[in-house]
């Protein structure tokens, strides 16, 4: 991995849709990262998961939207949840997803007081499998679910304390 310090981020807003949506470059990826989305990712979608989740978050690479995150469970004093993690494929290798999970722990902290932070990946995405561990995070959990074929996936649950 190539470190950046051209890295800063700040709250994702409705202009940035239109780049997002091109993040994810196959079904397969959206998957991973947008499970209740339909292939290609659009920002109806997106807009939609934005307006039920919290602290949607753009990490910019040299002042360029390369990353996005939000949380998809927030529990006061608690934990909060990882959710939509995706980077732009030109960004990638260039440690935006280690920043914006670094970030998102720290809104986890400010704005929730958690203790603790989970983050799921499924079997098939190795890219999120290998991070998972190198950011701290511990598996805690498998679970099953379906792909968009039906198939048998795992779900691997993943927990770090903050």
């Amino acid at each position: 991995m190539q470190t950046n310090a051209h890295l800063s981020h700040r709250p994702a807003t409705a202009a940035d849709l239109t780049e997002i949506v091109g993040f994810p470059q196959n079904a397969d990826e959206l998957f991973f990262c947008y499970p209740k989305a339909d292939w290609p990712l659009s920002v109806g979608q997106l807009a939609a998961a934005m307006a039920e989740r919290r602290d949607s978050t753009v990490v910019l690479l040299d002042s360029r939207v390369a990353g996005f995150a939000n949380f998809y469970q927030w529990h006061y004093d608690d934990h909060c949840a990882l959710g939509n993690l995706m980077v732009a494929l030109w960004a990638r290798g260039h440690g935006v997803a280690h920043y914006l999970v670094a970030v998102m722990e720290q809104l986890a902290r400010e704005h929730y007081h958690a203790k603790r932070m989970q983050a799921s990946c499924f079997n098939a995405n190795s890219a999120g499998l290998l991070l998972s561990p190198k950011l701290g995070y511990a598996p805690s959990g498998v679970v099953e679910r379906r792909d968009p074929k039906g198939q048998r996936v795992a779900l691997i649950q993943f927990s770090k304390p903050l």
